[in-house]
């Protein structure tokens, strides 16, 4: 499994933290200020996850990671400050698989990061099916791989772990709470992650998300995957 970890922080001070304890846990890091240059190095040699803090000069974190989403699956932890409420969302709608509110505590960021990684490189959904066939459906969980009517579906690290997880229960109504613990691997945190999460892979799996023929809300629960 790769190590290697792309750090995007204008502040030196708090990059030179979240370098200093990835480090201490065996990660290879590289930190970069500019958002500009995060996608070049990204796109020129790619990381294993980025960790990238929304508040950057010119080229801010939400396009940066907007134009992440256009070449690469690249596990992304956006870091934000506690109030900016309205821009965690919009970077877990463009895809980043995890956030972390400033203050933070660098335990938990390295935390969060390893969780992210085992995800991304499979280690976690490993009681589900190899792979499921849902009609035009098929969750290939070995391969990491989902078509729809034949056509690749292009899956963020979590969106494949949450369908996977969902579709290995089928029927079965999960709480946001439930899927936090499950699927993110966190015991306490904002269950608005989990349903930006269904609705982004509503959105790539559905052919009306509007209506959504296997990802069905369960009112006062929470969701449930429906086969049939």
């Amino acid at each position: 499994m790769s190590s290697r970890v792309l750090v995007v922080e204008d502040d030196a001070t708090v990059s030179d933290v979240v370098v200093r304890y990835l480090e201490r846990e065996g990660f290879d890091t590289e930190a970069v200020s500019d958002g500009r240059v995060a996608l070049a190095r990204a796109s020129a040699d790619p990381p294993a996850l980025v960790i990238l803090d929304l508040m950057l000069p010119g080229l801010d974190g939400i396009e940066v990671c907007r134009r992440l989403r256009e070449f690469t699956p690249v596990p992304v932890v956006i870091l934000t400050a506690r109030g900016d409420e309205e821009d965690r969302i919009v970077g877990l709608e463009l895809g980043a698989d995890d956030y972390i509110a400033k203050p933070f505590s660098p335990r938990e960021l390295t935390a969060r990061v390893k969780a992210v990684l085992r995800r991304a490189n499979g280690l976690v959904v490993g009681s589900a099916p190899k792979v499921i066939v849902c009609g035009e459906l098929t969750i290939d969980v070995g391969a990491r791989e989902v078509l729809v009517g034949g056509e690749p579906a292009t899956l963020t690290a979590r969106e494949f772990d949450l369908l996977a997880h969902l579709a290995a229960n089928p029927r079965r109504a999960f709480g946001r709470e439930e899927l936090l613990e499950e699927v993110w691997g966190y015991s306490y945190g904002d269950t608005a992650t989990v349903t930006v999460h269904i609705r982004r892979l509503r959105e790539k799996i559905e052919r009306d998300p509007s209506t959504p023929r296997w990802i069905t809300t369960v009112w006062g629960v929470g969701y449930r995957f429906d086969p049939a």
